[in-house]
């Protein structure tokens, strides 16, 4: 599946990065469209030293607060989770300074719906009522730029979904019973509206919104 990982630093991302890091100074993580196992694009700005210990541990499979926003739907403060922390990933977490903090986790309406999900810490006290729905905007704005074309045809999928089975352009033409010509033509439809350069960019993008 597709995935853009993103590195966001205050003076490089952008004003959206920015209030993230004025609401979050201690950091945050962000994950966009969860497919399968990988969200479509990540945001991590949490410091280099937990991001480091954390991937080192599989810190992730234990953490409560990714625990709770794979299973539930809303906003809550870290200190209101409830669900175990054997590994004391929390506490751990405070000596790196992300000392308080929420987790925001949300989906499209609709039976496929996808799934998009941010951490927010500070170091000095817990976030605001006010804070809290300031960061619920952004990070549905980021969700919302994010959501999968819904301008491509019947056609130019079934296209897409031979070439992800690795068939040729004659194959998919003889299995379609059209030219290789309109083959293309389809493909070259479903680059443009997925923003890729490539058949194989396509493919993936395409995978990595669930539409084949």
């Amino acid at each position: 599946m597709a995935k853009e990982f993103i590195r966001a630093e205050p003076e490089d991302e952008g004003a959206g990065s920015l209030e993230f890091s004025a609401l979050a100074p201690a950091g945050y993580y962000i994950a966009l469209r969860v497919g399968f196992a990988f969200p479509l694009a990540e945001q991590n700005a949490l410091p280099p030293a937990w991001v480091e210990r954390y991937t080192n541990e599989s810190y992730m499979v234990f953490d409560p607060v990714m625990q709770w926003v794979y299973r539930n739907f809303g906003t809550i403060r870290w200190s209101e989770i409830t669900l175990p922390d054997p590994r004391e990933i929390l506490r751990e977490a405070a000596t790196h300074g992300l000392k308080y903090g929420v987790a925001i986790s949300f989906e499209d309406p609709g039976p496929h719906g996808q799934r998009s999900f941010g951490s927010f810490s500070r170091p000095d006290r817990e976030f605001t009522d006010d804070e809290i729905a300031a960061l619920i905007r952004r990070l549905q704005l980021l969700h919302v730029a994010t959501a999968p074309p819904t301008n491509l045809t019947k056609a130019e999928l079934e296209a897409l979904e031979m070439v992800k089975e690795g068939m040729l352009l004659k194959e998919i033409a003889n299995r379609l019973g059209v030219s290789e010509g309109a083959v293309k033509q389809r493909l070259k439809n479903a680059k443009a509206k997925l923003g890729a350069k490539t058949a194989s960019q396509a493919v993936s993008t395409a995978a990595g919104y669930g539409l084949i």
